[in-house]
């Protein structure tokens, strides 16, 4: 009886355990996550809980949608039951990486770094929680912090000896910018670059047991020469492995990640929810099929049923309102995720007075951007403006005094999206955030009222 109880017991731990290492390369693979690994990665990754890490480049104090995919590999790594490490580059920014550059960098001071080191960290910190206690808990590390005392000649010393100029001169990243392929050669100080990222390598696995370091596709020459450094600077059967992911691009070849108005980024100072939300939804066909798969936690499944509902009806955009949900919430919340569909149900859709009130401004700029503003003295409302001369004289929004009255008998014209007719007075209750007013004629035709 005792015997048996043992031997279920042992079977459930080694169950639990074998549970927990599936295959986390399979499920990159099938999301279009993986690009090439170096022999034995994946059988390291099902074999025991791993600790890898991804460095990200402090060259803004945020992180934009460019970022994402390597975010995301962290988290599924953490799904896995591996432990995920989050470098920020306080010192390798002072350099700047020449892996896909034509040009060098501009440097960045301390102060500026510091900025960006911070705002990085912040970032990080809403996807991973650096504060839980969980034996795979998530570890955010900053390379200044070792780097800052290494002097010039100890690093030559200690590394430079490790690795072979040839070598060095044999990654595609440095071969281009010497044969004047693309820029105009390299400077010795981003020459370095690789040394110092490999040192990070080196640096992890001595201290956290780090045995695997993952990037972008463009990344590879300067993870292979870490797990190089890891090898030659450790006794013999060291191990250290690779992963790349691929450089995701738009399905027309365009560079991912940019709108019309630049990066898109994950700070909503920066990029408000509402056009962070509205550069998913605008996704191709195409793309949100692509992307649904690279940017959710949706099962395979899942996914492949959304593809399928899409397919039988494309213009009721299925994927891409599903896809703009998952990533809006996961980066931004739930609730601010609502108040994007409510900005766009707004442009879009039956809004109300009281929607439009809701928004800050903002998100109303925003919605309404590109459409034709006037400005009105706040006095001027405060005594009342008969619709006929806002329409007119004060916006010029219609021509003349006689054709806003025939809109008005047409029952055309709207004043924060209820109609109006000409009997109505502009007062300050009709103001969105006491600032604007949204003249529309017809189902098209806006203008925006600014009160000053």
């Amino acid at each position: 009886m005792f015997g048996f109880a043992f031997s279920n017991c042992t079977f459930q731990v080694i169950f639990a355990k074998n549970y927990f290492m599936k295959n986390l390369v399979e499920e990159l693979k099938w999301r279009g996550l993986y690009h090439d690994s170096m022999p034995g990665t994946e059988e390291q990754l099902v074999k025991e809980s791993t600790t890898a890490y991804i460095g990200f480049d402090p060259t803004a104090d945020s992180l934009h949608i460019g970022s994402m995919v390597q975010i995301i590999l962290l988290v599924h790594l953490q799904r896995f039951n591996h432990k995920p490490v989050a470098l920020v580059g306080g010192a390798t920014g002072m350099i700047g990486d020449p892996s896909g550059k034509s040009d060098e960098r501009n440097l960045l001071n301390e102060a500026q770094l510091e900025k960006n080191v911070a705002g990085i960290k912040a970032v990080l910190s809403r996807f991973l929680d650096f504060s839980s206690t969980d034996e795979n808990a998530p570890v955010m590390v900053n390379n200044y912090d070792w780097m800052k005392t290494f002097s010039f000649i100890d690093f030559a010393r200690e590394v430079g000896k490790r690795i072979t100029v040839n070598y060095m001169m044999a990654k595609d990243s440095v071969k281009k910018r010497l044969t004047g392929e693309v820029g105009e050669g390299m400077s010795f100080t981003e020459f370095t670059y690789q040394l110092i990222q490999g040192y990070d390598f080196y640096h992890l696995h001595k201290n956290y047991n780090c045995l695997l370091q993952m990037g972008g596709s463009d990344q590879w020459g300067n993870i292979t020469t870490g797990t190089e450094l890891v090898r030659r600077m450790n006794p013999e059967g060291a191990k250290a492995f690779a992963l790349t992911t691929p450089l995701i691009t738009k399905a027309d070849g365009s560079k991912f990640g940019k709108s019309e108005g630049g990066n898109i980024w994950l700070d909503a100072d920066k990029t408000s929810v509402y056009k962070f939300y509205q550069f998913w939804i605008n996704s191709t066909d195409a793309d949100a099929e692509k992307y649904i798969k690279i940017f959710t936690f949706l099962d395979q499944s899942t996914i492949e049923g959304l593809i399928a509902e899409h397919q039988q009806a494309p213009h009721l955009r299925v994927l891409q309102k599903r896809l703009a949900e998952e990533i809006t919430i996961f980066v931004h919340g739930r609730s601010e995720y609502e108040k994007a569909v409510k900005a766009s149900e707004i442009l879009f859709g039956n809004a109300t007075a009281a929607d439009l009130k809701q928004l800050d401004d903002q998100t109303f700029l925003e919605i309404f951007d590109g459409v034709p503003q006037a400005e009105v003295l706040l006095t001027e409302v405060d005594s009342g403006i008969e619709i006929v001369t806002l329409l007119n004289e004060k916006t010029a929004f219609l021509k003349s005094n006689g054709e806003a009255r025939r809109a008005l008998t047409e029952n055309s014209i709207s004043v924060n999206r209820e109609k109006v007719s000409e009997d109505f007075v502009l007062s300050t209750d009709n103001l969105i955030n006491n600032r604007f007013v949204l003249l529309q004629r017809g189902k098209k035709n806006y203008f925006v009222v600014r009160v000053v």
